[in-house]
């Protein structure tokens, strides 16, 4: 019998994707999206959540090139393993630009976030979750970060339970807050001051005496969706780690087929500083 062969060296492959292009036309972001990755995520307790985060990595690409190299991107993400975190999110974006040689780059990192809460009555505690979005941009070595927290509260209609003498229609509505910070805030942070300007904040199990509180609760504090955004806007513009933010309030009707919706959007930063 005739030896196997030896493999043979791979000849030098062309690589078309570092090519020249001629339509000098730049693109503002190219990646991938929509990868998911295990992630590790410090809490205010001390402790280290495990879950699992979606996410989106582009670089500008210039007018002369003709398209970005795809692997690099996933290689970054492998590379790091299970050692990806908030704290270490910075790096990554570094790491992003020098690897694919781009000026501009942007992460996002989706993810589901855990809180452990006690019932306002029998203390019965049980795990609320909240979405949650990381997002980073550099720009010439400038990184500029925020995060996005969607906070699920209740909320009581004033004018339903000022017209009704049995009751108050209530919904549950998803108030959305995305904050540009200048030093660390925690998630916990910002769900309790969201919670605290609702109706009533959600908890994951309730006994009857909870029952009973919230329900009451609701009702001694009405709010519109207008006064939702309003509330929160003013606690987040007292906080002075916050440069920058977006509050919107989404009320899903109990009593209509559509929602109601409001927005504020704020930046304290000085005119012309992106």
């Amino acid at each position: 019998m005739n030896a196997p062969e030896t493999p043979r060296s791979p000849a030098v492959m062309a690589d078309v994707q570092g090519s020249a292009d001629t339509r000098r036309i730049a693109i503002n972001k190219v990646g991938i999206k929509a990868m998911r990755h295990p992630v590790r995520v410090l809490d205010k307790s001390g402790g280290i959540q495990h879950t699992i985060a979606l996410f989106n990595m582009y670089v500008g690409l210039p007018h002369n090139f003709k398209g970005t190299h795809m692997s690099r991107f996933v290689e970054i993400l492998n590379g790091h393993e299970r050692e990806i975190s908030v704290e270490n999110f910075p790096a990554m974006l570094r790491e992003m630009v020098n690897r694919l040689e781009a000026e501009t780059g942007h992460i996002e990192m989706s993810f589901p976030y855990f809180i452990n809460k006690a019932a306002p009555v029998s203390g019965v505690q049980s795990l609320m979750d909240y979405d949650v979005t990381l997002t980073g941009e550099i720009c010439h070595g400038r990184i500029e970060s925020t995060i996005r927290v969607a906070v699920p509260v209740t909320s009581l209609c004033p004018c339903s339970k000022e017209i009704s003498e049995r009751g108050a229609h209530n919904q549950r509505s998803q108030v959305t807050v995305t904050v540009r910070i200048n030093e660390h805030l925690w998630i916990e942070e910002l769900v309790e001051i969201v919670e605290a300007q609702a109706s009533c904040e959600l908890y994951g199990l309730l006994k009857r005496p909870d029952e009973k509180y919230v329900t009451e609760r609701a009702y001694d504090n009405p709010k519109f969706v207008e006064d939702m955004v309003r509330d929160v806007a003013a606690r987040l513009g007292s906080e002075a780690r916050i440069d920058a933010f977006v509050v919107e309030s989404e009320n899903f009707e109990s009593i209509h087929n559509h929602s109601a919706y409001a927005l504020i959007e704020r930046d304290r930063r000085p005119t012309g500083n992106s």
